[in-house]
This record gives C-alpha cells, structure tokens and sequence, in this order.
C-alpha cells in the first residue's frame, strides 16, 4: 500500500489547534492514533522541527508529514494451536487464551500470539512494525477472550480508525471483588499514569477521558459476576475503573490481590466492528472460560442476560 505524504499551510482559522487534531480532520486516511504516533517518532515536523501531538498551531505555520512504509514482520512463526472465531483474507480473529502474550516484547520474544498467527497466516499486516505485525489491539496477558488482527494494511487501517473512533463494541465479563451496592451504572474517570507507581494506572486529574458502562449479572461467593462495556480503550481501563469503583477484579495482582484465583478474571466476551473490506457490520463471542465457571460463575446466560439476585431482589 503507498504511503501516505502530505504538506499544510495553517491558515489563521486554525490558529491555536492542536497539531493531532489538525491532522486527524485533514489526513482521512491515518487514524488520530496512528498520526500520535508518527508525530512522536518524528514522522511530522513542524516548521521544520520535531514537536509532541499537543503542538499548538500559529498562521503560517508549515506541517510536513511522510508516513514511513510498513516495515515487514520480524517475528519468527511458530506452529502453535490457535482457536480461531472467525478468518477470511482480510482479517482473523482469535479466543485468547489466559496466559498468552500478545506480541514479542522483552522477556517475551517467542511463544506469542504473534509468532502463532504467522505460522497460521504467513502473511499479516506491516504497520504494526517487526514485533507486531497484525496487531490492531490488544489484551493483557491475563486477560482471555476476542481479539482481531489485520492481514492486510488496508484492514489494519481501516480497524485502527474503527478503534479510535469508538465505533468498535467491546464486552467483557469480569469477576469483582465485594457486593455492588448499585446492580448497574456507568463509570467516568480520566486515566492517565499512577502518581506514584508509574508502572499503574489510575482514576486521575487531568487523564484521558474514560467510560465504562457496567450491570451485575449475579452475586458469586466473595464477589459479582459483571458485564462491563468500553466506550473507549484505555490502558488497564476495566481494572482501574472497577478498581476506582472499590470493586477490583479478582485475581489481579496489580490493582488487588490474587487471593487463590488463577489470573486476574478478565474476559473479553464479544467483539463487533464494521468489515474493513464489505462494510457490513460483523460480531464475535467468545465461549466463557472454565476458571470462571470454577469460579462460580452462573453460566449460560438466560435471555434476559440477568438472575434473580439474593433475596430475590
């Protein structure tokens, strides 16, 4: 696919915009994401000059951007057993299982989801770059359940804005610690780096914008069984929202306690976005795990999606 090059002239209307945002309106083929990203490793320059996304603009001002080409994938396959939802030539998408690292990263290099899918499909998008070819998103290693990955730069594009704009639905289930005094509700917090332990997030002034809609499905022993639905993709969002909440998830080591559970129990359910090819709207679901199931958690779910609740309630 070429990539893409473009230069700007910033008329006075645009004077004080951000340079992301400027972007993001004037670029229709880059999500605002993947423009951050070429703004921070120097792919945009700003009178000439490497500048942060958040660059305010003045009239006058010349914006230069060179989109670099794909860099190819530098994984290495490996013939690992994959549960695949659902594959066609433009995309694939996955039941992670828990444990398994999405892609190569330090102390991590073989054994990934990534190495799996190029053994499976030879061929996946670019963009990601050498150590995450295909990858549009991403789960944390605990975390079970949907995830999509791109064979092709137009896919890989076409998902990436689907992302960024919020147009991706995204269920999960989750086991949380303590009794919900509220059986359903939505919770808004900015996200951004824990002041204090920088390898956590948390609820804080000044993060970026967060919501997480929420509904108890049925009380388990020592916690609730609970769907929760981004309406964005923050990092850890789930667990530092229900965490915010006084709810944590169980078993997870970072935002609670392990407490005898397996993983942190997190499962991404369903997974729905427009086909980057056809246009049609397509949805995915992924069967619950047995942890959750050893956990206590009720399963099938009725038609109603809900229980009776203790004492009827």
């Amino acid at each position: 696919m070429p990539t893409i090059a473009a230069d700007f002239h910033v008329e006075p209307p645009h004077s004080g915009a951000r340079l992301d945002h400027f972007l993001a309106a004037n670029v229709p083929g880059l999500s605002r994401s993947r423009l951050q990203d070429l703004i921070r490793q120097g792919h945009v320059k700003l009178n000439g000059l490497t500048v942060k996304p958040n660059a305010r603009l003045r009239a006058g001002d010349s914006i230069a951007l060179r989109e670099p080409p794909p860099i190819p994938a530098a994984a290495e396959a490996e013939d690992m057993a994959l549960r695949v939802l659902f594959e066609d030539e433009d995309l694939i998408v996955i039941d992670k299982p828990a444990g398994l690292v999405v892609h190569p990263a330090a102390g991590h290099q073989t054994g990934t989801l990534v190495n799996a899918l190029l053994h499976h499909c030879r061929a996946l998008s670019g963009i990601g770059g050498e150590q995450r070819p295909g990858i549009v998103h991403r789960l944390d290693k605990e975390t079970s359940g949907c995830l999509v990955a791109a064979k092709s730069d137009s896919a890989h594009q076409a998902l990436a804005r689907q992302f960024a704009g919020r147009e991706v639905t995204k269920i999960y289930l989750a086991l949380a610690a303590g009794r919900f005094a509220r059986r359903a509700g939505v919770i808004e917090g900015p996200i951004g780096r824990h002041p204090v332990q920088r390898k956590k997030m948390a609820v804080v002034p000044g993060g970026r914008t967060a919501r997480t809609d929420y509904r108890v499905l049925a009380d388990i022993e020592g916690g609730a069984f609970v769907e929760c639905t981004l309406h964005s993709g923050r990092t850890h969002q789930i667990r530092v929202h229900l965490k915010h909440l006084g709810h944590p998830v169980l078993g997870d080591e970072v935002y609670g306690k392990r407490g005898g559970y397996p993983r942190q129990m997190l499962h991404a359910w369903k997974l729905g976005f427009a086909h980057p090819r056809t246009g049609e709207r397509v949805s995915f679901e992924s069967p619950l795990p047995e942890d959750f199931k050893e956990a206590g958690a009720p399963w099938p779910l009725p038609e109603n999606g809900k229980w009776k609740m203790e004492n009827g309630k």
